[in-house]
């Protein structure tokens, strides 16, 4: 699917998420990758096979530091 030199990873790599943009829709909260996974705003994620990948936010933001 994808057409980029170097290749983009696959919708099945565990850095899919590094795939181009082909679509991006901010209003509506989801953008395309060129490898056919669709990244919703909550970081959940629809692969091409129907697959559901959970939001997955990261770690840590317990400890986010405030400016004085």
């Amino acid at each position: 699917m994808c057409q980029h030199q170097p290749p983009c990873p696959t919708a099945d790599s565990a850095d899919r998420e590094a795939a181009l943009l082909v679509a991006h829709h901010p209003e509506q909260g989801w953008s395309l990758l060129c490898n056919g996974v669709l990244l919703f705003e909550d970081t959940g994620e629809l692969l091409p096979n129907g697959q559901i990948i959970a939001p997955h936010r990261p770690l840590g933001t317990d400890q986010v530091v405030r400016a004085a």
